[in-house]
């Protein structure tokens, strides 16, 4: 065995390829032509609209820091292209980065990852790829996904061409990314327990080495690999879930769910991150990688399993209606025709990302019951907005989404007229607007609802709103915040 020579020892990464121009494909790529800049890295995507954004100077995703890496890299060794098949061609190493949404239809719909790009991906380079490959799966994927790209891959194998499929999560947190990508916590990289497998996995690793120091590096196999990434989005939901199911009895009881948060998160054992209650989470891959592992449960018969996790997504759901149903009370048990000023519509700060925003889902069950919403976000397109509220699944109607919605490009407009406010995104400026004046321009009594735990309540409370927060009750009382406890039986 000692002498045994694998195909990849005469290999040299000089090209990369990258399928897919989207959050995880373009800045991933930009960054790696950043550090390793004797390495041409190609993104390719079928959208044309979107490789022109890439090329332009409004970059089609909102990440501080992204534009700065793409401005010094691009043209020099980071190339934005649609020739995906010279891009196939040219590499010695192909990320696959597409979509992996949730299948809307069929065995597995609402639950299993749709694995058609995926694929269409794999198809594309078995056809077109003239010489042996490197193929790192990047999307996040079901267990033994790369299973099915090595079957197609193999399947279609033309004479002295070879693949070694890995696997490579992302753990890029949205708003921070370039920062997780220079900075990576661990960079995971899963492949074959054989000879060619693991000289694979090692010319990945020489590519992250160039920044990234070897303890913070971890091989293992694919499945390991591939298992781990849903592990870690499944237990950062949880930990959300949780708190947030302890800010129910915190409102119940007159217990305060921020000095809750603070004793847990002191405990070793426990730490303080993601213990923030709010109206819910929401991004590309909490819902989708539970509802996965969900799906991957029931397929290996393990229903107790499966039941477990789905209760994460369950406690989600209850929080996003609780606090829509919590609002619909305050203001006299009805909303109809009353204007509400949306203050945030992506799913965190610091990105444009609106999947699975719990914005959303409160305007979907504030505009059932007839409100008139002005919605304000800081990096949040128009266009976009109105895509997410006219999906199906929000609204079935359009003239009556395009009757109770307004977009506005100033917070202070969005509150004129207004009966209330409501925080949906934690954005920074958010916390430093001018309350007085936004108060003086809307209708008394006003109330402002802070879904993210982020105002200065005993300043707001001071000004004359009513406060209504997640995981605490305020109410009136001689010039104090009081914790207002529930009604027996409530």
């Amino acid at each position: 065995m000692g002498d045994t020579v694998s195909w990849l020892d005469t290999m040299s990464i000089k090209n990369i390829c990258c399928i897919g121009a989207g959050y995880v494909g373009g800045p991933t790529c930009s960054v790696i032509a950043y550090k390793c800049p004797e390495i041409m890295v190609t993104v390719v995507d079928l959208s044309k609209d979107r490789i022109a954004q890439w090329n332009s100077e409004h970059l089609p995703i909102f990440e501080p820091g992204l534009m700065e890496i793409v401005k010094e890299c691009r043209g020099r060794n980071l190339f934005f292209t649609t020739d995906i098949d010279r891009g196939i061609k040219e590499a010695e190493l192909i990320f696959i980065s597409v979509n992996t949404p949730t299948k809307m239809y069929g065995l597995g719909k609402g639950r299993a990852a749709d694995l058609k790009y995926i694929e269409s991906a794999a198809r594309r380079i078995a056809d077109v790829a003239p010489n042996s490959k490197i193929v790192v799966e990047k999307s996040t994927v079901p267990v033994r996904a790369a299973e099915s790209i090595n079957n197609i891959l193999k399947a279609n194998l033309k004479t002295n061409i070879n693949f070694q499929i890995l696997s490579n999560p992302e753990f890029l947190a949205e708003g921070t990314a370039i920062q997780d990508l220079l900075n990576p916590d661990r960079v995971l990289i899963g492949g074959e327990e054989s000879i060619d497998g693991q000289a694979a996995v090692e010319k990945l690793a020489s590519i992250y080495k160039h920044w990234v120091s070897d303890s913070h590096i971890i091989t293992m196999n694919t499945w390991s690999s591939e298992l781990s990434k849903l592990a870690a989005n499944a237990f950062l939901a949880q930990r959300i879930s949780s708190i947030n199911a302890m800010s129910a009895i915190c409102e119940a009881t007159g217990a305060d769910v921020d000095q809750v948060s603070h004793a847990i998160g002191t405990d070793s054992r426990i730490g303080p991150k993601f213990l923030k209650a709010s109206v819910g989470f929401g991004g590309s891959c909490f819902q989708k990688d539970v509802l996965n592992l969900v799906y991957l449960s029931e397929c290996l018969n393990l229903p107790e399993v499966a039941a477990y996790w789905q209760q994460i997504i369950d406690i989600n759901d209850y929080q996003r209606r609780r606090f829509a149903n919590r609002i619909v009370e305050a203001l006299f048990n009805t909303v109809h025709n009353k204007k509400i000023a949306i203050l945030g519509f992506a799913f965190k700060k610091d990105t444009g990302d609106t999947r699975e925003s719990a914005s959303i889902y409160l305007c979907k069950y504030l505009m059932d019951e007839g409100a008139c919403l002005t919605i304000y976000d800081p990096q949040v397109e128009k266009a976009q907005i109105f895509s997410e509220l006219l999906h199906p699944a929000i609204s079935e109607d359009p003239d009556r989404v395009g009757e109770l919605v307004t977009i506005e490009d100033d917070p202070y407009k969005a509150a004129v007229g207004a009966h209330a406010v409501v925080i949906c995104t934690e954005w920074d400026l958010f916390k430093d607007l001018d309350y007085q004046r936004m108060y003086n321009q809307m209708l008394k009594p006003a109330f402002i609802f802070d879904g993210r735990l982020i105002l200065d309540h005993r300043a707001l409370h001071d000004i004359g709103f009513h406060v209504e927060t997640i995981g605490k009750r305020i109410t009136r009382g001689r010039g104090h915040l009081v914790r207002q406890f529930a009604k027996p039986g409530l």
